[in-house]
């Protein structure tokens, strides 16, 4: 609360106003900081058209606001500039800072916050520190019971897994440790299910590593290397057996990796990834002594070697995969033909500018085929319903003929055979039916998608084609819709006379509509499928295409509208929800 010696005003200004002037640069204010550049507080200010600072610290309540205005010498708008210097305004038993803020509308295109994206960003938090209550209140919601959530969980990683794992089926009780090595702290929860995919949800100074980086390396060599000396001191591996691979052991793993970096730094395009080379050998370190206490207990002795049991199986099946890949590579060699047949490639070399559609049944293909702009657009018609490969192994996924066209043609490989370089199409779009079946088929996409080529979705490839409910006509003019709202004001803009089609099926569209509504890009709508929370993503898709139905019935039972179909349709004079009506 005191006054900078060299700018003369109050630190909280500074921290308004001033870049590069966090408490975080030195180890005196904090032990492990999220906050790297001290920009934070004095960027929101500048893109906000009002900000208030409230301390509440020594029973003494002080404020300041900051505006943005026009400065008449200056000639243009001052963003984030203070009212008044920060004065005394009461007396106060409370402790703490509360910010407000209003986003600029001059600088964003819409003020909108996401409670969603807020909510779930808390609810991590309260998971990353055990016992730390938040609570999120959203005055927008008229519901008092749904307007205010709190988050605190007592046992904070061990919480995390059961809320990650609550809907597979687990082996065991988590495996939790913690070590702390020179400046660097590591906590570990890891706990195994009877599937088949690895999940690792790593993080640094509470700041989600979706990238992985230095601290996930050390513990992926660490895990590999105790179960390896594990497997081999039971006798699971034999002398003359080749060790293990670490995605044997990550097999059905799901663990939580929570890093504590004193000058964390991070790379990559989204800023997800550790790169401090001096982590490695010290989570390894820590990973590798407190696992191997754990295993040395006696009273795990049935867990461990229900892990090892089912590595020694992945490896089998990884094996049987591996041969399976090198058939099917031979194999599109040598029966590169039929996948030309089926794929409708693109006459365009350049792989950033072409777009691969993913269409639902032979007769939305064949439009799609028809409509396209052949220099850049491919077809790829699926011929049956994929497998679902949340209930599958990866050389059962290998064995499907769709997944194998859809592999053979983005040009990738899959798992860890995955290289993006690779990839022959900027855009993946899948094509399906507004329908239940559509649905279905493009969440067995965006699994398949997920598990095996998460890269694909990570970079932003994948979209989902958006093709319209419904065509409304009055004589030579017509408007698309792509909802009720969409048909209510077409209807209206029409006025009487108007004939109304309810598209199904992308079937019933000719090849010049697909093209108008879907394909074209100066008109379609394409929604791009992003990850904004590994960990609900992760939770999500083992609810909607795992093998527990109970879950699913409920998530159904919670969300869905069952009364969504055919709104507007209601409304006017239809025969038995005809797919075209006259009014």
């Amino acid at each position: 609360m005191g006054i900078h010696p060299q700018l003369g005003v109050s630190a909280v200004e500074v921290v308004y106003t001033q870049l590069h002037a966090g408490g975080k640069f030195n180890n005196k204010n904090y032990s492990y900081s999220g906050g790297l550049h001290g920009v934070g507080a004095s960027v929101v200010n500048a893109l906000s058209k009002w900000l208030t600072v409230d301390v509440y610290q020594d029973y003494a309540h002080y404020r300041q606001e900051y505006k943005s205005e026009y400065d008449e010498q200056k000639g243009k708008i001052v963003a984030g500039r203070p009212v008044a210097p920060l004065e005394k305004v009461g007396n106060t038993r409370r402790t703490g800072t509360q910010v407000c803020f209003l986003p600029d509308p001059a600088v964003f295109d819409t003020v909108e916050f996401n409670g969603e994206t807020v909510a779930r960003r808390l609810r991590e938090l309260a998971y990353l520190n055990a016992g730390v209550q938040f609570v999120f209140t959203d005055e927008r919601v008229k519901d008092p019971e749904a307007r205010v959530r709190e988050y605190r969980y007592a046992r904070g990683l061990k919480d995390f897994l059961e809320y990650l794992n609550n809907d597979k089926n687990t082996i065991g009780e988590p495996i939790l440790f913690e070590g702390r090595r020179d400046d660097t702290m590591v906590r570990v929860a890891i706990q195994y299910t009877d599937s088949y995919t690895e999940n690792i949800f790593s993080f640094v100074n509470n700041i989600p590593t979706a990238e992985g980086g230095t601290h996930e390396t050390g513990f992926k060599a660490a895990l590999t290397k105790v179960f390896n000396d594990y497997a081999r001191r039971v006798g699971a591996l034999k002398e003359k057996d080749n060790n293990l691979s670490g995605d044997d052991f990550r097999e059905g793993m799901t663990a939580i990796i929570a890093a504590g970096v004193r000058q964390p730094q991070f790379e990559g395009q989204t800023k997800g990834r550790l790169g401090n080379t001096e982590v490695r050998p010290v989570v390894e370190a820590i990973v590798t002594e407190q696992l191997s206490l754990y295993l040395d207990d006696l009273k795990n002795q049935e867990i461990a070697q229900r892990i090892v049991e089912k590595a020694v199986q992945a490896a089998k099946v990884r094996e049987a995969a591996r041969k399976a890949r090198d058939v099917a590579r031979q194999k599109n060699q040598l029966e590169a033909a039929p996948l030309v047949g089926k794929l409708s490639s693109c006459t365009g070399r350049n792989a950033k500018e072409n777009e691969l559609f993913i269409v639902e049944g032979d007769s939305a293909g064949g439009s799609a085929k028809q409509g396209r702009d052949r220099r850049f657009q491919a077809i790829l018609p699926l011929r049956g319903k994929p497998l679902n490969v949340e209930k599958k192994r990866l050389d059962q996924v290998l064995a499907n003929e769709e997944f194998r066209s859809i592999i053979t043609a983005l040009g990738t490989g899959i798992g860890e055979d995955f290289a993006l370089e690779s990839l022959k199409y900027d855009k993946v779009i899948i094509l399906s039916d507004a329908d239940q079946d559509g649905a279905h088929i493009r969440a067995i996409l965006l699994t398949f998608f997920y598990r095996y080529m998460r890269e694909l979705v990570t970079d932003g490839h994948v979209y989902i084609g958006m093709p319209p409910l419904y065509r409304a006509a009055k004589g030579e003019k017509h408007i698309y819709c792509y909802d009720d709202k969409e048909l209510a004001q077409a209807t209206r803009q029409l006025g009487r006379g108007y004939t109304i089609q309810r598209y199904k099926g992308l079937g019933e569209m000719n090849p010049e509509q697909l093209w108008d509504t879907t394909m074209n890009p100066a008109n379609r709508k394409l929604m791009q499928v992003t990850i904004e929370d590994a960990a609900e993503a992760e939770r999500m898709v083992t609810v909607l295409m795992g093998d527990k139905v109970e879950p699913r019935k409920e998530y159904i039972s919670a969300h869905a509208n069952f009364n969504r179909e055919d709104h507007f349709m209601d409304r006017v004079e239809v025969e038995n929800a005809r797919k075209e009506v006259t009014v």
